[in-house]
């Protein structure tokens, strides 16, 4: 991965995780930097994005203070995530509202046009993108 790649995905994590940009620009940015997928895991902390070279850029992120809900609850994620789609929500009560929703991790297929969210019993919620 060059400095010019890494430099627009450090970007992209910092106005994400500030709230400055939603979900769609967050897209756009690492589609135009070539990125295929990236994974969010909430218990350590870090994201980390994939290239189609097998190149990847890890960047770590504040931990959650009040943990991970244990149970899942499906519903209350996809709420936060209609929330997050329609511009009511930016990433920074993002993260909250879904590890309360027992969210542990998450991963973004950009290519594959949806996002897979976990539990931390390895429940699974995927949701497509909007068209």
């Amino acid at each position: 991965m060059n400095d010019t790649t890494r430099a627009a995905i450090q970007a992209t994590f910092d106005a994400s995780n500030q709230g400055t940009i939603h979900f769609g620009q967050v897209i756009g940015q690492l589609v135009a930097a070539g990125v295929e997928s990236y994974h969010v895991d909430y218990r350590s902390g870090r994201t980390t994005y994939y290239l189609p070279d097998g190149s990847t850029a890890d960047f770590s992120f504040e931990r959650p203070t009040e943990g991970i809900a244990e149970p899942f609850d499906a519903n209350a994620l996809r709420a936060t995530i209609v929330a997050a789609q329609q511009g009511q929500v930016m990433y920074p009560e993002f993260k909250p509202r879904s590890q309360r929703a027992g969210c542990a991790a998450y991963t973004v297929w950009i290519t594959g046009r949806h996002v897979t969210y976990l539990g931390r019993r390895g429940e699974t919620h995927v949701e497509r993108f909007p068209d």
